[in-house]
């Protein structure tokens, strides 16, 4: 499958869930789709992130994770979704945290200072100390993690372009086609 990293893929507003969001549609697991399934997606997520993420100011260059770690990488990718989502949601996330933390010190135990995991773990553990925990969302359409920067915290979409976009079409094709059986 042809695939290539645009501003879009990060839309979440902190590497650590543009990281989580590489998961397509993980809230439909039968048309899922892992992009880091496909190492040279991973292998090429660095330098996107380097260009669109939000935080690409705080980490520089960045390093892409190597062979031995993908697995630990892939955990603490996992751990931030699970966390944040159930956070977002309003889950008892107490069991998740630890979870969380034990990946995130994992890879910080393993990683290269500048690479992909540790810069990764370093957002995780910013977001979870920053205020701006209160403005995470979940995207209405994909299910993306997403931070709501809005000044009235009205964002139901992790980017208007795309997400927003098709709903707002959905809604005007069904509204046409009530209007036209009428």
């Amino acid at each position: 499958m042809s695939f290539s990293w645009t501003p879009h893929r990060f839309a979440g507003g902190a590497l650590a869930l543009d990281v989580a969001n590489s998961v397509i549609l993980r809230i439909d697991p039968e048309r899922s789709i892992d992009r880091f399934a496909e190492p040279q997606q991973m292998h090429a997520f660095p330098k996107a992130a380097e260009k669109f993420s939000a935080e690409r100011s705080l980490f520089g260059d960045l390093a892409p994770v190597p062979a031995e770690n993908h697995t630990p990488f892939i955990a603490l990718r996992e751990a931030i979704d699970r966390y944040f989502r159930a956070r977002v949601r309003g889950d008892d996330a107490q069991a998740l945290l630890a979870d969380f933390l034990e990946a995130t010190a994992a890879i910080l135990r393993r990683a290269e200072r500048n690479s992909l995991e540790a810069a990764t773990a370093h957002s995780a553990l910013r977001l979870l100390a920053d205020e701006e925990i209160s403005r995470m969302k979940i995207c209405g359409s994909c299910g993306w993690l997403f931070l709501d920067r809005s000044r009235n915290r009205s964002r139901t979409w992790c980017d208007m372009a795309v997400c927003g976009n098709r709903v707002k079409a959905n809604r005007h094709y069904h509204r046409r086609k009530k209007e036209a059986a009428s």
